[in-house]
């Protein structure tokens, strides 16, 4: 599955593929280790 990064307002923001909002995140970091925390990305 992919996912969308968008900044915002000096966060980031997570969408799937349908650009469905997932979640946010102060960082890149923060927002692809949220998503290894919640299974969703392997790599």
């Amino acid at each position: 599955m992919g996912y969308e990064f968008k900044y915002v307002n000096h966060h980031v923001e997570v969408y799937d593929v349908q650009g469905n909002f997932l979640f946010s995140a102060d960082t890149f970091q923060e927002a692809s280790q949220d998503l290894r925390d919640l299974n969703m990305w392997d790599s």
